[in-house]
């Protein structure tokens, strides 16, 4: 069966070689964590940034829409929780993290 498989010999003459191409390795690996940055971790650091702007400036009066799409009107704020007004006589409790967005005034009135 050996003669299906040749037989591999170490060259002994070969010289010794060093790492090549190391420069141009480090040059990829640098590109790719500036891509990254810029692409995905930015990105995410400023939306949110933005987002716990949106929930410390929340207050009452505010209409609103929550992450599950209810629009509402805040009528009390609390530390971890908003009471928001979707219709007449009618008040759901939310955490503030299910706040998506504030609306400009009146747009409830207008839907």
């Amino acid at each position: 069966m050996s003669f299906l498989i040749p037989a591999a010999y170490a060259d002994a003459a070969a010289p010794a070689v060093g790492p090549a191409g190391t420069g141009f390795e480090w040059i990829f690996l640098v590109g790719f964590l500036v891509i990254f940055y810029l692409m995905i971790w930015r990105p995410q650091a400023k939306r949110a940034k933005q987002q716990k702007n949106l929930l410390g400036n929340l207050q009452k009066g505010d209409e609103v829409v929550t992450n599950g799409g209810i629009a509402g009107k805040i009528v009390k704020v609390a530390d971890d929780f908003v009471v928001l007004e979707v219709s007449d006589n009618v008040e759901l409790k939310f955490q503030k993290g299910a706040v998506a967005a504030t609306l400009p005034k009146g747009t409830l009135k207008a839907i």
